[in-house]
């Protein structure tokens, strides 16, 4: 099987995290100025209170990093498939590059605050189901249903992180999840936003 090549829209993709509508203080943090984060958090009178909360936000950002993981390896597992043609396999490796991006900063940050970030699990150990996977519409469909659950799980995670603005840097992602969907659902003939609310 021949290695996807990340191509120079990686790079692009985390310029735009760098520079999304973020505060100081998760700017602070993604970017690796501990002491500026610290700075902008306040009064540390209560430091065994914010040593918890750090330890939950960094359970929450490696939860995500492994959902990060799982959606590269499916992404590999489709463009491997040969069942994608030009130009949604290309479509395919630019959300991959998404994930990997996502992926990238979640572990950076995951550091930063003081955790060892989760290590990504082989293909075979994410069990999916590529017996299953017998036409491009239904690689598709499997990505869709990655990325809505992706959708969901950040959307069940903002709200837990006790630093929000790591909850606003999570939304920023969510928001790229959301777009995956809707351009799969899109390309698989579908309503591209089905609803008015995401649940």
């Amino acid at each position: 099987m021949s290695k996807i090549i990340v191509p120079a829209f990686v790079l692009a993709r985390r310029s735009f995290i760098s520079q999304a509508m973020l505060s100081a203080t998760a700017i602070a943090l993604l970017a690796g100025n501990e002491a500026l984060a610290a700075s902008n958090d306040g009064d540390k009178q209560n430091g065994a209170g914010e040593q918890l909360a750090a330890t939950s936000d960094v359970e929450i950002l490696n939860t995500a990093l492994g959902a990060e993981q799982e959606a590269i390896a499916a992404y590999q597992v489709g463009a491997e498939s040969g069942l994608l043609k030009k130009p949604v396999r290309d479509l395919a490796v630019t959300f991959q590059g998404h994930h990997k991006a996502h992926a990238d900063l979640l572990a950076k940050t995951v550091k930063k605050l003081g955790g060892t970030p989760s290590e990504a699990k082989t293909v075979a150990q994410y069990h999916f189901p590529t017996d299953k996977l017998k036409t491009g519409t239904d690689v598709l469909r499997f990505a869709a249903t990655l990325e809505k659950g992706a959708v969901s799980a950040y959307l069940g995670a903002i709200p837990l992180f006790a630093n929000r603005d790591l909850a606003k840097a999570a939304g920023s992602i969510l928001g790229d999840e959301a777009m995956h969907w809707a351009v799969l659902r899109q390309a698989l003939g579908e309503a591209p936003v089905p609803d008015a609310f995401v649940s």
